[in-house]
């Protein structure tokens, strides 16, 4: 055998043992040794059965996705399977830790499956843009039935082995650390008994009872519509389901091969590989080791329970990690607990968590109303109003209660993270932790590094994001960081085509069809048009102000750049229009026609831009790691990769072009950046930067 597979005799059972750290992927070489193995094993006389089981920690976790989009080499994976299905002896795959994608596919060939009550199985292709191209799709519907195989394809989640047991997926379960023993005493049952060997692709009960009932796939669409919107995977998916219903076994491969290789050459498969990857090289900060040090986080100390403060404190109990959590006021901190319980609570109600779970999370945490109980917390986040005088303020007292080697964090949105630490005596130990609202559901968390923050405090914060559900983005010190920074753009741009010619709802089905989850205006109204707006100083010199003055403060009150029903289902508000017209023409603007791709073009291209700006000044390490922030903070549709991605896509030369011709047409705030200037000139990947 190869160096990655070992064939042995246990007695009469051939073992085939593959072991290619780390998670035995379907790489060149493990093919080519998964065909000598069966080749051998088929013509060994002395073997009756053959049972194949991996070393390490799981079984074949998948493709190897850094094979994609590269030349042939080695076996095909469907030779192999071919020698799998067709093999005279019984074949039973072993299964432990995952077997997932390729990986579930070659099981799936196998004759039967047994696995450890721990194994998890499933096809997760559609995460990647894909479908499982190696049979999954045809064999899948004939063991489960093509409604339960729509769902796990489209949703590509992971099946614990008692599910997969009794759906059919396994055909036993065997003891924890004994999965050898246990598969060959399968394996050697089977040959006693004289079991037929069964092959999936020969199933034909619950396909059979499928078809002619196209309304099985029709209803799935349109329950799924809203999830699957802007995606060709999951489409792509249903289609090979289809396949299996109503083609013959080899017609259906054929189709799942043309869907799976329409969509590997597609632009969305490729996105939403890359993005795959991005997450996992923003953790890799290039002047911070990964032997790092790391402090351990055993209490948390949180300073503010409103929205942002409880949302930020349920983060920590959720991972187990006691919080103390700190209010001026007894009523609002009574309300931010109780708003916390109630979220656990709605959980609960969903299945999602046990009551015993909600109490045991809530039993993690301390209200204060006393500063001084942050004193021996291992880190304290302070998410109190966007003032940098309050926030400086709050950092000197923290300063002087908080133990010395306490990492002291800001949740701050746009404001200097230098000058908050420049409040203390310890500015290594100060370090920007901006959560998104709502703080307990998002996945992006930027991490703000200052002039002066310890490496050791970087490395700690990034692996404590890890641990509590978040991707973490190192970011530096700027006006509203990365993300709101490149919003601002977006938002000005938005505001302006408005009054000169554009309706809020033009711009917001336009970024809508993008694929963001609402658009600029329709967001505004969801967040309250009142926010950080003030009666006594309001002058009706935005139209925000001027809709705030009229109490339209969006879906609160029914009322904002849209009219809401009492279900909160917006409409086009005719007040709102004539507000806008006549602002305009107050302003002297005079309102002209404009097209759809101008919306998109004055929305997007100048966050492309101040995107090569951030990278021209190192606020960001890598062009990926900007896409991370808009994939994760702000609903940027995975399948067109980021805003650097996209802007690689579309070009950079065009951008640029583009760029200057909105900088002749209406100014500076246009300007290409220098980077932006260079990429274009020696055809370089903004997001490769």
């Amino acid at each position: 055998m190869n160096k990655v597979t070992d064939l042995t005799l246990d007695g009469d059972v051939a073992v085939i043992t593959l072991n290619s750290p780390p998670v035995n992927a379907l790489s060149a070489p493990v093919r080519n040794g998964l065909f000598d193995a069966f080749t051998a094993a088929v013509n060994d006389p002395a073997a009756r059965a053959i049972v194949l089981i991996c070393d390490g920690r799981t079984f074949i976790a998948g493709a190897d996705i850094s094979e994609f989009g590269k030349g042939p080499s080695g076996k095909p994976l469907q030779d192999v399977q071919a020698l799998m299905e067709n093999s005279p002896k019984p074949v039973v795959a072993a299964i432990h830790g995952t077997a997932l994608g390729g990986g579930f596919e070659v099981a799936l060939t196998a004759h039967y499956r047994v696995a450890v009550p721990s194994a998890k199985v499933g096809l997760p292709e559609v995460k990647l843009g894909l479908l499982p191209g190696a049979g999954g799709t045809q064999r899948l519907p004939r063991l489960v039935g093509p409604e339960v195989a729509l769902q796990y394809l489209t949703s590509g989640d992971f099946i614990s082995s008692d599910v997969a047991l009794k759906s059919g997926l396994v055909d036993e379960l065997v003891e924890e650390g004994k999965l050898r023993d246990g598969a060959v005493a399968f394996a050697r049952k089977l040959v006693a008994q004289n079991r037929p060997l069964k092959k999936v692709r020969d199933l034909q009960d619950k396909v059979e009872a499928a078809r002619g009932k196209p309304e099985i796939f029709a209803d799935f669409r349109k329950a799924n519509a809203r999830r699957f919107r802007g995606f060709d995977a999951p489409e792509a998916n249903i289609k090979c389901v289809e396949a299996a219903v109503n083609l013959p076994f080899d017609e259906g491969m054929r189709e799942e091969r043309r869907l799976f290789e329409g969509l590997m050459s597609g632009s969305q498969s490729a996105a939403q590989r890359y993005i795959f990857f991005a997450e996992r090289q923003a953790a890799k900060i290039p002047d911070v080791p990964e032997d790092t040090p790391v402090l351990p986080i055993r209490k948390v100390g949180v300073i503010g329970a409103g929205t942002m403060g409880g949302g930020i404190s349920m983060n920590f109990l959720s991972a187990g990690i006691p919080v103390t959590i700190v209010e001026m006021q007894k009523e609002a901190l009574d309300r931010g607990v109780g708003i916390m319980r109630k979220n656990y609570e709605n959980t609960a109600k969903k299945g999602r968590l046990t009551q015993a779970d909600v109490e045991k999370r809530m039993g993690l945490l301390t209200p204060s109303l006393d500063l001084n109980d942050l004193a021996d917390c291992d880190m304290v986040i302070e998410a109190v109003y966007e003032n940098m005088d309050i926030k400086k303020e709050v950092f000197a007292k923290l300063d002087a209660i908080v133990r010395q080697g306490a990492i002291l964090a800001s949740n701050t949105s746009y404001l200097d993270v230098n000058e908050i630490a420049s409040a203390t005596k310890r500015p290594e130990w100060v370090i920007g932790t901006h959560f998104f609202s709502p703080a307990n559901v998002m996945k992006l968390l930027e991490i703000v590094r200052g002039d002066r923050t310890a490496k050791d405090v970087i490395a700690t914060v990034m692996k404590l994001s890890k641990k509590i559900g978040k991707a973490p983005v190192l970011v530096g010190v700027c006006h509203g960081f990365v993300g709101n920074r490149m919003l601002a753009q977006r938002q000005r741009e938005a505001n302006k085509l408005v009054l000169e010619g554009a309706m809020p709802w033009d711009i917001d089905r336009v970024l809508y069809d993008f694929g963001f989850p609402m658009g600029p205006f329709a967001m505004s109204d969801l967040a309250g048009l009142d926010i950080g707006w003030s009666k006594d100083t309001s002058s009706s010199s935005t139209l925000r102000e001027v809709l705030c003055e009229m109490d339209r403060r969006g879906q609160k009150n029914g009322r904002g750049f849209y009219d809401y029903d009492e279900k909160r289902n917006a409409t086009p508000s005719a007040e709102v229009e004539k507000v806008i017209l006549d602002f305009a023409k107050k302003q002297g603007i005079e309102r002209r026609k404009i097209s759809d791709e101008e919306i998109l073009e004055r929305c997007i291209y100048p966050m492309i831009n101040e995107g090569a700006k951030i990278l021209e000044e190192g606020k960001a390490i890598r062009g990926s790691d900007v896409d991370i922030v808009w994939i994760n903070g702000y609903g940027w549709p995975v399948y067109r990769g980021g805003p650097m991605f996209y802007g690689d896509l579309i070009g950079a030369d065009k951008v640029l072009a583009k760029m200057k011709e909105f900088q002749q047409k209406h100014g500076d705030d246009f300007k290409p950046s220098a980077l932006l200037e260079k990429v274009a000139a020696e055809g370089k990947k903004l997001h490769q930067l």
